[in-house]
């Protein structure tokens, strides 16, 4: 599942939480995966992912969201990532729950086991 092998990637390089969806008692800087769409040609499969960054001051939440974007930018060292392309990132407030948000979205190229 390419939202694990992300989550893992991340949490091991960041060394802060990264989750699947929120959950109780996560601290205030902590990183969401969450899979969009995905795709399969010529037994090739591919995926959009949206990796939302959260921290206290928006500020931080930018800091966090650029350490994302670096941190991936070496995903495809990994044997099973063939490619991963920064789609398009931005400022996603979460004005409801009044939480900083940054979210970097994703295409990537990825080797599934069966």
């Amino acid at each position: 599942m390419i939202e694990k092998t992300i989550k893992d990637y991340l949490e091991e390089q960041l060394q802060i939480p990264v989750r699947l969806e929120e959950e109780p008692g996560l601290p205030e800087k902590y990183i969401l995966v969450e899979k969009t769409g995905s795709g399969q040609e010529n037994h090739i499969d591919s995926a959009t992912v949206a990796i939302q960054s959260y921290a206290g001051t928006l500020y931080d939440t930018a800091v966090l969201n650029e350490q994302v974007k670096a941190t991936m930018e070496n995903i495809i060292d990994r044997n099973d990532i063939s490619k991963c392309t920064l789609n398009s990132d931005y400022n996603y407030t979460d004005t409801a729950r009044k939480k900083y948000r940054y979210q970097a979205v994703y295409d990537i190229v990825y080797f599934k086991e069966e």
